[in-house]
């Protein structure tokens, strides 16, 4: 998860809240205020490419359709917040809210948002087709009905200096096996004055350390959870991932690993300290923006793997409508402009190509303007996101939908957690043995209140 995919823990607001809904009870109240039959009220993120979407929606949505938008936008984890207690609540005053591929089967399992599928059947132009099938499976609860439309996406790839392992006589794979990558880092380590191997994220966080750590556990066979919800956090095959991970990262990683996430590690290799990093696809757009100091001298790779044939993430901020709204087709002909083709072909014109949302539509890496822009990373991106299952990222069946995560409220406190833990030992302040057995602990714990509250 990059700077847009640092994620905040799902607070406790949301368990308390599902808790109310199963209850029959209602929630919180609160919102944007009024508005006539042709007008909506949207709840969203205050990420860059929302904030485009703000400034064009006037001068170009309501003209066309006279449907005025009202927005509240939010810091990430105040949006957060905001939208459990609003969609909680079914007091319908928020019509659409910007939502990610983890909250949204979840908010469809209690009800609080609405299928999308009369709409996507109906609204031909829309072009559901095209929005690439990873996206429109981890928009899909278990239900079989799509409750969000994506916005832009991402994926992870391993991202590399094509002049350092050429100066040291080193062709990198298409597409690497960790155990490959683990021996690069260990040649090009140091190789040049103050330049590290690898950057790998180690700072505490589900959204942080565990974003690129889960990927590896899935593809070194291991699973936070059987498909019966019984723990595997202290199984041989997640240890030995965790192990991998913090030897690698402790002989030829970054310095301050335990402290550095995505915005450290995005310095580091414009600032040229590293040789590689395995991180979100949308990290290469500011590699190569025209004033990074590595625009050009940048190789991007698949994911790397061990057991699975690909290991990549996979993330989305998406729109979804709040079931009690009475304004749901005004709302979705909002969602169907922001998430289409023409409002890509808007924001390129009028922003900028390097602007795009981008990763949720096969047409955009078809587009001549995007990858004249794009060139070096549209491709690896669009491969990334197309390879990843969200339902079977790893070896075994899940009991939840999720690659870097598991789809369940109490996963965002869990993570954090042994993320913790995980750090520590990247610290050299514990071990990995001792840290994924506090981790069982706290996974068998979860496993039993999450089973409980289903019964």
């Amino acid at each position: 998860m990059s700077r847009v995919h640092i994620r905040s823990t799902l607070t406790a607001a949301l368990i308390a809240a599902l808790a109310v809904v199963t209850a029959g009870c209602a929630g919180w109240g609160g919102g944007p205020g009024g508005g006539g039959p042709d007008t909506i009220n949207v709840l969203m993120v205050n990420n860059p490419q929302m904030i485009d979407l703000q400034r064009l929606t006037e001068a170009n949505f309501t003209k066309q359709t006279g449907i005025h938008v009202n927005f509240t936008v939010l810091p990430e984890n105040d949006v957060r917040d905001k939208i459990s207690q609003e969609f909680s609540s079914q007091a319908g005053q928020y019509d659409v809210a910007s939502l990610s591929n983890f909250e949204i089967p979840i908010y469809a399992k209690s009800k609080w948002i609405a299928p999308l599928d009369d709409y996507t059947t109906a609204d031909t132009q829309f072009d559901q087709a095209d929005i690439l099938p990873p996206m429109t499976q981890s928009l899909t609860a278990d239900d079989g009905k799509l409750y969000g439309e994506p916005f832009y996406g991402e994926s992870s790839f391993l991202m590399y200096r094509k002049d350092v392992l050429d100066a040291n006589g080193i062709t990198m794979p298409a597409s690497p096996t960790w155990s490959e990558v683990a021996d690069i880092a260990a040649r090009v380590d140091n190789k040049q004055p103050g330049m590290r191997g690898i950057c790998l994220r180690g700072q505490p966080g589900w959204g942080q350390v565990f974003a690129p750590l889960t990927t590896v556990v899935n593809t070194f066979g291991g699973t936070w959870f059987e498909k019966d919800w019984t723990p595997k956090v202290d199984s041989p095959e997640f240890t030995a991932a965790v192990k991998f991970y913090v030897d690698l990262v402790r002989a030829h990683g970054e310095n301050g690993a335990p402290q550095a996430g995505f915005t450290e590690c995005l310095n580091n290799t414009i600032q040229g300290n590293t040789a590689m990093w395995y991180d979100a696809t949308s990290a290469a757009g500011s590699l190569e923006a025209d004033d990074s100091p590595v625009k050009g001298k940048m190789g991007y790779v698949a994911a790397p793997v061990d057991q699975t044939k690909s290991s990549g993430w996979l993330y989305a901020w998406s729109w979804s409508i709040q079931q009690a709204s009475e304004r749901k087709d005004n709302a979705w002909k909002f969602i169907s402009w922001a998430s289409s083709k023409q409002y890509e072909e808007l924001v390129g014109s009028q922003v900028g190509w390097s602007s795009v949302p981008a990763g949720k539509r096969a047409s955009t890496y078809s587009n001549q303007q995007y990858l004249q822009v794009a060139s070096a990373f549209a491709e690896p991106t669009e491969k990334a996101i197309s390879s990843a299952d969200p339902r079977n990222p790893g070896v075994q069946p899940r009991p939840a939908i999720g690659i870097q995560f598991i789809d369940i409220p109490e996963f965002t406190d869990l993570g954090t957690q042994v993320s913790q833990y995980v750090s520590s030992a990247i610290a050299g302040q514990m071990s990995v043995d001792e840290a994924l057995e506090r981790g069982q602990r706290l996974a068998e714990d979860v496993a039993e209140r999450y089973q409980s509250r289903q019964e």
